[in-house]
């Protein structure tokens, strides 16, 4: 796992602040917020996780049959808070074996679901959501539009909008769109409820970039 905080946008190493400049810096996409070191799953990794966003901590609830909670990453600082957050997510996909998933919340701009869609971002593009939804999903309670965006043929990305920020679900292999689409998931933002009982896996590799 990673030990560094690294580029939100394309995962490269960042010069960190210094008595010359106050802000995080990447050499291809100038000053950042920091993708932190992803956390392992655990609920001390819930709290921290949860205690520190400024934006949703979207968790599927109930998960789908078979899946576990893989890890958590963020975007940001002690100064700034989570801007982006991210929740990792295992298990059975419908027809093609295992799968991953990862469900993350950013404001417009961080780039974090661009590049963990494979993208040049920072942001789904212009006209993704031009045509009629691909799946719907129940965002507490609502009914929330995703549209297919397309990056590379190994995942399967979908983008929308919930509560003001931008929400991705990428699952891999391209297959497990299946679940997104079909498993009619349910996301609850962990800031807000008390503690669950969440099942946890083992560290998902996807979050280790």
């Amino acid at each position: 796992m990673r030990a560094a905080p690294t580029c939100p946008r394309c995962f490269g190493l960042l010069h960190p602040p210094s008595a010359w400049h106050s802000a995080w810096r990447c050499d291809a996409h100038g000053d950042v917020l920091p993708f932190q070191p992803p956390r392992h799953p655990s609920s001390t990794s819930v709290d921290l996780v949860r205690n520190n966003s400024v934006v949703p901590v979207w968790l599927p609830w109930p998960l789908p049959a078979g899946w576990l909670v893989t890890g958590f990453g963020e975007v940001g600082d002690e100064r700034t808070g989570g801007r982006a957050s991210v929740v990792a997510l295992s298990g059975p996909s419908v027809t093609h074996g295992p799968a991953d998933l990862v469900i993350i919340a950013e404001e417009p701009g961080i780039g974090l679901g661009a590049a963990f869609a494979g993208l040049d971002g920072p942001d789904p593009g212009v006209g993704f959501d031009e045509g009629p939804p691909n799946a719907k999903i129940d965002v507490l309670g609502h009914p929330t539009a995703l549209w297919c965006v397309h990056g590379p043929a190994d995942r399967a990305v979908y983008a929308g909008e919930a509560m003001g920020n931008w929400l991705w679900t990428i699952g891999w292999p391209a297959e497990a769109g299946c679940v997104i689409a079909l498993a009619q998931l349910s996301l609850v933002d962990l800031r807000d409820l008390a503690p669950l009982d969440i099942p946890f896996g083992a560290f998902s590799p996807r979050l280790d970039t």
